[in-house]
């Protein structure tokens, strides 16, 4: 902000950080992860500093001061629904919605009763099942029936609120993947990728992060309110990078 500007009430203003990089995204191992997955070209993350205090009461004055920042503004990438390529913002932004989302969960030994309730062997493979169909996702083993089928035996493995977890959102994410995903048949690479992003990222009509809902379509704002920063993970679902 320069010297005599005014403040908006309520006002946050941001700086785009190029210089983080995230290397949970980037690592040889992980890009071909998320090429197996059809993520990859279509999921990254951006780092933003801001100015003052964060309590988790003002996250709508937040979010939309953030949107509506200059530095934030031709900075902020997603892919365009129509060209597919990656774009900026592009719009004003007059109406947004910002969930609280937990990050109370900070072990994997979360999804420890994934194997105590067999839905994963202890060799770490996935248990298979009879192929079912929950638009738009094939389900063909246990651990999306978990994740998806709400009339699922195993479903309640996890409760309502263990669900709306950060750690939580994150695994299931990357299990769904793109359009095109290639399913795992072990648990390990889902469960260390989720370790790795959510380290990394730790330290009116809809424009954001799609005009198309999908729930496979996402933005999360992790804000550190002691470094004030926020980390920004997007990723748009469809068919990821296959070369």
């Amino acid at each position: 902000m320069a010297a005599g500007e005014p403040r908006d009430k309520g006002g946050y203003y941001f700086r785009f950080l190029p210089q983080r990089t995230f290397s949970s995204l980037s690592s040889r191992e992980i890009t071909s992860r998320l090429r197996q997955w059809s993520m990859l070209g279509r999921i990254q993350a951006q780092a933003f500093n801001f100015d003052r205090t964060f309590q988790p009461y003002q996250k709508d004055d937040f979010v939309m001061a953030f949107f509506k920042d200059p530095n934030v503004i031709p900075n902020l990438q997603l892919l365009s629904d129509s060209s597919g390529q990656w774009t900026t913002l592009g719009t004003e932004v007059k109406k947004i919605e910002a969930i609280n989302v937990p990050c109370t969960q900070l072990s994997m030994s979360f999804f420890q009763r994934l194997y105590d309730e067999n839905i994963v062997r202890e060799s770490g493979h996935i248990v298979k099942c009879l192929d079912a169909f929950c638009d738009p996702f094939l389900i063909s083993d246990e651990l999306r029936k978990v994740l998806l089928m709400e009339d699922s035996e195993k479903y309640e493995v996890f409760s309502p609120v263990e669900r709306e977890e950060f750690l939580f959102c994150l695994f299931k994410h990357l299990c769904l993947g793109g359009s095109l995903c290639q399913y795992e048949d072990v648990l390990k690479p889902y469960l260390d990728t989720a370790k790795l992003i959510y380290k990394d990222l730790d330290s009116v009509g809809v424009c954001y992060p799609s005009p198309k809902e999908h729930e496979q379509t996402f933005s999360y704002f992790v804000v550190d309110p002691i470094k004030r920063h926020v980390n920004v993970l997007y990723h748009c679902y469809g068919v990821g990078e296959m070369a």
